[in-house]
């Protein structure tokens, strides 16, 4: 049959499958809020797994920390991600300021702080309520740019004594600013990174172990916008693994 038979019948000659090479099949690969978040809390239980039972001297202690610092960025981003899928943003604070004050105890009877001294140390969960406050804030209609960095900043202070304080903060403004923007989110991610290296040298602690923050930038990269599996046990199971888990090293240690 001739060529242009062919063609009118429709019938042309397939193109050959072509396997995908690695890059492809890396490229298909990506999480759901939910996996970040289970990515999130084994990197989380390494690190303060570390912090609790690996000498403090030994060479290897700071290298050990690495992984463990992608845990807070990816808090940051879900976090950021919430408000904007959250059907209350009253209550969304007030789960946070709520698992901010219960983890406040395991927290400082973990890592070794007096819990009556809240303006030394406390949790995380601070840091990512403020740095929610800042982004409802930031994105508050009406409200002049002086008057959304005045409240960036007060959020920033009142985190100050906070786990991951006003990096946190600023890193949960930030990704939600350019939200379901990636490339610009992770300028965002490595600007911030950068100022957690300088925090690092201001205050004389291991740059490699800082370093680590910028492990979840890939990860965050191939979030699908999908949350996963919907149940409120996942939701709220990942609330209170927070506390529990500290309260679990701490009594460990205790024992130990």
């Amino acid at each position: 049959m001739s060529e242009a038979v062919l063609k009118a019948l429709h019938l042309t000659a397939a193109a050959p499958v072509q396997k995908a090479g690695p890059r492809q099949r890396a490229a298909a690969i990506t999480f759901t809020s939910n996996q970040l978040k289970v990515i999130a809390i084994v990197a989380m239980v390494f690190d303060h797994s570390i912090i609790a039972f690996v000498p403090h001297e030994l060479a290897v202690y700071q290298f050990l920390h690495l992984p463990g610092k992608l845990t807070a960025p990816i808090m940051c981003f879900l976090i950021a991600e919430g408000y904007y899928h959250t059907s209350s943003l009253r209550r969304y604070l007030g789960r946070l300021a709520g698992m901010a004050v219960i983890s406040h105890l395991p927290f400082t009877l973990c890592f070794g702080y007096d819990p009556l001294q809240f303006w030394v140390a406390t949790d995380v969960m601070w840091s990512l309520f403020f740095g929610l406050l800042a982004l409802a804030a930031w994105e508050r209609k009406g409200w002049l740019l002086r008057q959304k960095m005045f409240a960036v900043a007060l959020c920033c202070l009142f985190s100050y004594s906070a786990d991951w304080n006003y990096i946190a903060v600023l890193m949960v403004l930030g990704l939600g600013i350019f939200h379901q923007h990636k490339n610009r989110q992770t300028a965002v991610h490595l600007a911030v990174g950068g100022l957690y290296l300088a925090q690092g040298l201001w205050y004389g602690s291991s740059l490699a172990a800082r370093a680590g923050i910028f492990l979840s930038v890939p990860l965050l990269r191939r979030y699908n916008g999908q949350r996963g599996r919907k149940s409120s046990w996942i939701k709220w199971g990942f609330y209170w693994f927070y506390p529990v888990h500290l309260a679990i090293l701490y009594l460990l240690k205790q024992a130990i």
